[in-house]
């Protein structure tokens, strides 16, 4: 289905201008709603490129057979944003019961503004570290004194792996010796790729567990030290879950042709 993110009334005022016929908006809903498609909230994720789509496959299908003791060895790391006042949700999109990740579906993300924090985090199914508020820009210089952690992977063990992502301070020449001299196993992340990172989930959780918190955080502090609280709060199981399903998630992502899977969050 083309164009899903268009309104009744757009539709309504298209039919008018193209073919001249009156319909009204209900008339229109109704029709949908007699195809099976009601208004839902789309998916946010990140847009894939053809390039990115067959990077993503190509990767996939490198790491779809993997056991669970080879992805224990990953240390799976990002950074996120959290706001005051988060976005209100309110675009809809026509799509069918199934079609929650069909082209045209799912909204490209934006970026927020001001009145929030980044914090970085870094998970296995063995250890978490502790969440890092990233103050300022991210250099390579401060990448690589304050937020690689190599004890972190020496204790998953000998083939501990680092997965970061591809953004440039964590790609500098600095940074590229350090892990170099620091014998680190470094993997080959592609970009575009959230949903292939089960830490993506623990934002969502993060999320999901500071807004239990009535009244809601006053300020910029309080709404860090709320994070840095419940990310220590997260249960070791769920952490596993998300990274046990990497498997699943390459096999969806190959299904797709390299497109978004149900991971998105």
């Amino acid at each position: 289905m083309q164009q899903r993110m268009a309104t009744a009334n757009n539709i309504r005022q298209r039919l008018l201008a193209t073919t001249n016929t009156v319909v009204s908006g209900q008339t229109i809903r109704t029709r949908f709603h007699n195809f099976g498609l009601r208004a839902r909230r789309p998916v946010r994720g990140t847009t894939l490129t053809a390039t990115h789509r067959a990077a993503r496959r190509a990767w996939c299908t490198q790491h779809v057979r993997w056991q669970r003791q080879q992805w224990a060895q990953v240390l799976f790391t990002d950074e996120s944003r959290f706001c005051l006042e988060p976005a209100d949700g309110r675009i809809r999109v026509w799509r069918r019961r199934g079609d929650r990740f069909a082209e045209g579906a799912v909204l490209d993300r934006q970026r927020f503004g001001g009145g929030s924090v980044m914090v970085w985090g870094e998970i296995s199914t063995r250890l978490r570290t502790p969440l890092y508020h990233v103050v300022d820009n991210l250099t390579g210089v401060r990448y690589q004194n304050e937020i690689l952690v190599v004890p972190a992977l020496q204790a998953i063990g000998p083939r501990a792996i680092l997965q970061d992502g591809n953004a440039p301070p964590h790609r500098s020449a600095a940074v590229n010796t350090f892990i170099q001299q620091a014998r680190v196993n470094r993997m080959l992340w592609r970009a575009n790729s959230p949903d292939l990172n089960p830490i993506e989930h623990m934002w969502d959780e993060l999320c999901h567990r500071v807004q239990q918190h009535h009244p809601p955080p006053a300020n910029l502090g309080q709404l860090l030290q709320w994070l840095q609280q419940e990310w220590n709060g997260v249960p070791r199981a769920f952490i596993c879950n998300m990274i046990h399903s990497m498997r699943q998630r390459c096999v969806e992502c190959m299904e797709h042709n390299g497109g978004h899977t149900r991971y998105l969050h």
